[in-house]
C-alpha cells in the first residue's frame, strides 16, 4: 500500500461510506427548499455511529452529470462540508462527478484525507466522449501543496464504456505505472451496481502491493466475499432506506453492514 493510502486509512480493509449530498444548485434536480446541509449531517452522524471507517462526500443527486461542474455546485459542496467538518470524526474524502479538477480542489480547500475520480483511460459514456488527465489533476493536487492527499483512482467507469480494449487487469496495472494512484476502485455498470468479483480477483491478483477495492454495489450479504479479495470497499446505496441510492442513510442498514464487516474482518484476521 500507498505511503498516502496507509496514513489515511491506518487499519486493514477500510470500509468508507457515502454521504450523497442532494441536489445542488444550478442542477435540474436541485430542491431550494431541501435542507442539504442538514440531510448531509443526518448521514453523516449515522455511518459514523455505525463505525464505518472514513466518510465521502459526493453530488450523485447532480444529474445530468458533467465533466466540467458548475463553480456554484463546487462552493456549495464546500461551504456544506465546512458547516459540519466539526462533527467529522474519521477520515473523509470527496468526489465532484465527473470532474477531476474540481474533485482535487473541493479536496484541497476542505482538507479532505482522499479523493476518488476517473483519473486515466477514455471513455464513450452517456455524458460524451470522456478524456480525463491524471497528469493534469495530480500536478494541481502537488502544486496547491496537497501531495500527502491521497488519490482513488477508477479504473472501471461507470455510465461508460472503456475505448481502450485491454483486459480490464492490464489496464488497471497500466494505471498503476503510468499514472501512480494510491488505490485502484473496481467499478460496476452504474452506481449501486456490483463489481464482478471475478474482476476484482483478476485486478488483484496483477496489483498485489497496491490497494485494490470495490467501488459499487457491496451489499449486506456479498460484503464478506468482497472483502476476502479486496482491500476494502465504497459503500452508499446499500445503506439507504429501502436500499434506494435517492433515499437517507438507514441508520440500521448502516449498522447491520458493518455488522458483516467485523465478522469478515475477524475471520480474515484482520479485527
Amino acid at each position: 500500500m500507498t505511503t498516502n493510502f496507509n496514513r489515511v486509512f491506518g487499519q486493514a480493509k477500510p470500509v468508507i461510506g457515502m454521504v450523497h449530498i442532494g441536489a445542488l444548485p444550478g442542477s435540474p434536480l436541485h430542491d431550494p427548499s431541501v435542507d442539504l446541509v442538514a440531510a448531509a449531517l443526518a448521514d453523516l452522524l449515522a455511518l459514523q455511529d455505525a463505525g464505518f471507517d472514513a466518510v465521502m462526500f459526493g453530488n450523485e443527486n447532480d444529474r445530468p452529470y458533467e465533466f466540467q461542474v458548475d463553480t456554484a455546485s463546487v462552493a456549495t459542496m464546500a461551504s456544506l462540508i465546512g458547516q459540519i467538518k466539526s462533527q467529522i470524526t474519521v477520515p473523509f474524502g470527496v468526489n465532484v462527478l465527473w470532474d477531476p479538477m474540481s474533485t482535487v480542489a473541493l479536496g484541497v480547500a476542505t482538507g479532505a484525507g482522499f479523493v476518488r475520480e476517473i483519473f486515466t483511460g477514455t471513455y464513450a459514456s452517456d455524458m460524451g466522449p470522456w478524456t480525463p488527465d491524471a497528469g493534469k489533476a495530480m500536478r494541481y493536487r502537488n502544486r496547491l501543496g496537497r501531495a500527502d492527499m491521497a488519490m482513488l483512482y477508477n479504473v472501471s467507469a461507470e455510465f461508460a464504456h472503456s475505448l481502450d480494449q485491454r483486459p480490464l487487469p492490464d489496464r488497471a496495472r497500466s494505471a498503476v505505472f503510468s499514472s501512480i494512484p494510491d488505490a485502484v476502485l473496481v467499478s460496476g455498470q452504474i452506481t449501486g451496481e456490483a463489481a464482478a468479483l471475478s474482476d476484482l480477483e483478476a485486478v488483484k491478483a496483477v496489483l498485489p502491493d497496491i490497494a485494490v477495492m470495490a467501488n459499487t454495489g457491496v451489499k449486506h450479504e456479498t460484503v464478506r466475499d468482497v472483502l476476502s479479495i479486496a482491500d476494502g470497499c465504497i459503500v452508499g446505496s446499500s445503506l439507504k432506506v429501502d436500499g434506494d441510492t435517492w433515499k437517507p442513510i438507514d441508520p440500521d442498514r448502516a449498522r447491520s453492514f458493518m455488522d458483516q464487516v467485523r465478522q469478515a474482518r475477524a475471520g480474515n484476521g484482520h479485527e
